[in-house]
């Protein structure tokens, strides 16, 4: 027979005596409630809200980082190339030449997004002087 039938009560061939009762482990002292640092027992206590002092912070780390790749990227790519943009040219890093077009690039995207923004302000002082 399997340890099931054993102690199941319908099993054939079993007795009272037979058939074993579950063991309940009861402790001797007190069960105590233990409690995580930070935790409190007031339900719905508030969860501390990121601030800007720390979303400064989380964004110096990242700009770090990128700046400490970017430096490595610079050092690495030391070669002089020659650049030619609408009709003139002139030899520099790699490294500094493609940062120029990067920034370039990047500049590019933030006039785009600064109109896009003053377009939605325009629009939301519109709106707003139309609902009173």
């Amino acid at each position: 027979m399997s340890k099931d039938n054993d102690t199941r009560a319908d099993a054939p061939g079993t007795t009272d005596i037979d058939r074993t009762e579950p063991r309940t482990t009861e402790s001797a002292a007190p069960t105590e409630k233990i409690e995580r640092p930070g935790t409190s027992d007031v339900e719905g206590a508030a969860k501390l809200k990121p601030t800007r002092i720390s979303g400064a912070w989380v964004a110096v780390l990242v700009a770090v980082v990128v700046l400490v790749f970017l430096l490595i990227f610079i050092l690495q790519n030391s070669s002089s190339v020659t650049v030619h943009y609408l009709g003139a040219s002139g030899t520099l890093p790699l490294g500094i030449a493609l940062l120029f077009a990067s920034v370039g690039g990047a500049l590019l995207v933030a006039l785009v997004g600064v109109a896009r923004v003053f377009q939605l302000r325009r629009f939301a002082r519109r709106a707003g002087r139309d609902n009173r």
